[in-house]
């Protein structure tokens, strides 16, 4: 596992790691460090991270800077900022957990412990979703998002509008920034509960949704009855 710490001050920089190192316990952690946006921005585009601390001062310059971009990754981020009044504004963009400062061992282990919990999701849930294209990266408002598909390492976020895009996050992390309307309903596919129109059963125990525009899509077996469930 790798992750990135943005901070400027090298003491709580050296604090989240030695914490991080000892709340994960993982003889293949890799942790740097970077005290500045260029710097970040460089690390970011040189490695493949899994994590990103970042902190929304940086010498005075706004970490949202950075946040925009880094949430369109395919890593998680947490926030670490004594500016909690941009709590909830940094959710919106998808972060994972916003911690603030001072932090003490278990705050840190309680957003850690969101990286590997299944199904839990953040509160509140993001608002938009960042997606990196031709150098850009654009908001979508999850508003416009009816379902998602897993394309690998990659999540395809199928529209209202009947238009699809690329995410970078995969499916198992994108779904955990989302209200709860998403549900899993196939290891391949997350759908908004409100935009189903029916629940279809097929000859050779095949199942799946149809939605209001139309479109179906599969239902695992081992989820029929949780689909089943959020339909009556």
């Amino acid at each position: 596992m790798r992750i990135l710490i943005v901070e400027d001050e090298p003491i709580i920089a050296r604090r989240i790691a030695r914490l991080t190192r000892s709340i994960l316990d993982d003889a293949n952690l890799i942790i740097e460090a970077a005290e500045g946006l260029d710097s970040a921005q460089d690390a970011l585009l040189e490695r493949d991270i899994d994590l990103l601390f970042l902190d929304l001062n940086l010498h005075g310059a706004d970490g949202f800077d950075l946040l925009t971009t880094s949430v369109a990754g395919a890593f998680h981020t947490i926030v670490i900022s004594a500016y909690t009044d941009r709590a909830i504004e940094a959710f919106e963009f998808g972060v994972l957990d916003f911690i603030g400062k001072p932090f003490g061992r278990e705050r840190l282990a309680q957003a850690l412990q969101r990286l590997h919990a299944p199904g839990a999701r953040t509160d509140p849930p993001a608002r938009y979703l960042a997606v990196r294209a031709s150098g850009r990266v654009t908001l979508i408002d999850v508003e416009r998002v009816l379902a998602l598909q897993g394309a690998g390492s990659y999540s395809e976020l199928v529209l209202r509008d009947g238009s699809t895009t690329l995410h970078d996050k995969p499916l198992k992390r994108l779904v955990t920034l989302l209200p709860d309307d998403f549900v899993r309903i196939h290891r391949s596919y997350v759908v908004r509960m409100s935009a189903v129109a029916h629940f279809l059963a097929r000859e050779g125990s095949r199942y799946a949704v149809e939605l209001h525009d139309g479109t179906t899509l599969p239902v695992g077996r081992t989820r029929v009855d949780a689909v089943r469930e959020r339909l009556v």
